[in-house]
């Protein structure tokens, strides 16, 4: 297929991905969106809100439509990293010798959903890192190769904060996205009643498969990025960097930290992907606007004065999109 028929072709699965999931899911394009963008990037989501809001059923309703194996890893305080990453057992063969056989946990999979990550000891949230970064695991003493395609979707309740381990910056930095989901309207209300009080079930068709996948993901890389856009990404990071000669007046007033050089990597792909669900091969800087809330929330840290005053990182994010300038000749006048 020439360069047209590539975009096209992205387009109208993506258009049939998100047909697929509106059977169940009401309302949340955001999240939707950002979470398909994620995937098409290739990294992980954190989904944040409140319990009810549909964070479960949205991935689950994803794993129907993409020909994938899934696994649900329900977090505990008692989880230990054996229970998602597999452990030796001693097998007896049919002739009564016993030796030590691997046996996968549910880490082994393309679609993960991670539920209330926050509520396991930071020992087996370590044990995420690994793969979530490396798409590989130590277990059983041997470095063992996860499969491709492969997503790690977790949730996370921001308001029952009792027996949670909160997650270090080290593993939020590699969450692709986070996104946060909101209260339905009232519309979106009435709807969900609607669908869930009635007797009918809803069938969700496959979509894609592992190897469509991985061949979308390349055609994201594919994808130009003009030399002064990607400079108005790279801006955009350093403007977050308090006390620096390119911070913006509020990073330097309400950061400790800025964004990590992840948060540059995941402008540009979330950027790419957006670009190619407009009809689009060149990515333009509302796209980079576009995807910097889900990516940089996560990865700026608030000082004190900033929690005081009820700061939160999408409003910080919001005015240093309004105080760095598209035109690089702006900054150097």
């Amino acid at each position: 297929m020439n360069t047209e028929q590539q975009i096209q072709s992205f387009r109208k699965t993506w258009e049939n991905l998100r047909a697929e999931i509106g059977k169940v899911i009401v309302g949340n394009h955001p999240i939707v969106e950002g979470t398909l963008i994620a995937i098409f990037g290739g990294g992980h989501v954190l989904l944040e809100g409140v319990p009810g809001l549909g964070k479960t059923l949205l991935v689950r309703t994803l794993s129907d439509a993409l020909d994938m194996s899934f696994s649900r890893i329900q977090f505990t305080p008692d989880l230990m990293p054996a229970d998602i990453l597999g452990t030796n057992l001693v097998m007896e063969s049919p002739d009564g010798r016993r030796a030590f056989e691997f046996q996968k946990g549910p880490l082994f999979a393309n679609l993960i959903l991670a539920d209330e990550i926050n509520r396991a000891t930071p020992k087996t949230q370590s044990a995420m890192l690994e793969a979530m970064q490396e798409k590989q695991v130590t277990a059983g003493g041997e470095l063992r190769k996860l499969g491709e395609p492969f997503f790690v979707l977790a949730t996370q309740n921001p308001i029952d904060q009792e027996g949670t381990y909160p997650l270090p910056e080290a593993q939020l930095d590699r969450f692709f996205f986070k996104l946060v989901v909101h209260y339905p309207t009232a519309e979106d209300l009435n709807e969900v009643i609607t669908r869930t009080t009635e007797n009918k079930k809803t069938q969700v068709n496959r979509i894609l498969t592992k190897e469509d996948i991985l061949e979308l993901q390349a055609l994201v890389r594919q994808v130009p990025v003009a030399s002064h856009v990607k400079d108005y990404a790279v801006r955009l990071i350093l403007a977050t960097h308090p006390k620096t000669d390119t911070a913006a007046p509020i990073a330097n007033q309400y950061l400790r930290f800025g964004s990590s050089p992840r948060g540059a990597q995941t402008l540009i792909l979330g950027a790419k992907v957006r670009a190619l669900t407009q009809g689009r091969f060149n990515v333009s800087f509302d796209d980079i606007q576009a995807v910097a809330p889900a990516t940089l929330r996560h990865r700026l840290i608030l000082n004190f004065e900033a929690e005081a005053e009820g700061i939160t990182t999408d409003i910080v994010i919001a005015q240093i999109l309004k105080d760095v300038p598209k035109d690089a000749v702006a900054v150097k006048a």
